[in-house]
């Protein structure tokens, strides 16, 4: 019989060599509340609730990192742009800038008294 023509036949496994199982551990994780409750309404007044989704420098933080809903970062989204645009929040947020600012400054003064 030609090999072409031959049936396949899977090579069988020795006795000897027994079968791994992969057993993954099972985490326990603590369950955390949602960052919104559902008395909150999400609105560009509620400065409380909106200054919590915001970084150190002023941005928005990822939807990943405030483990919100969809719908619920776009609202908060919304919410934020109109308060920057009513002044309620500022564009930027550059205390860093402004401390190097008032640090050049305050050497320039003090060099300025000791001429």
């Amino acid at each position: 019989m030609d090999k072409s023509k031959q049936p396949f036949h899977k090579p069988k496994r020795s006795i000897h060599k027994p079968k791994r199982s992969f057993h993954k551990p099972k985490r326990s994780f603590r369950r955390r509340l949602p960052p919104i409750g559902s008395g909150d309404r999400i609105d560009y007044r509620n400065m409380s609730l909106i200054s919590r989704f915001i970084s150190e420098q002023g941005k928005i933080l990822s939807r990943r990192v405030n483990r919100l809903t969809l719908r619920q970062q776009r609202l908060i989204t919304i919410a934020i742009k109109q308060a920057r645009i009513l002044s309620l929040l500022p564009f930027l947020n550059n205390e860093k800038l402004f401390k190097r600012i008032k640090m050049r400054n305050d050497l320039k003064e003090s060099r300025m008294r000791n001429d």
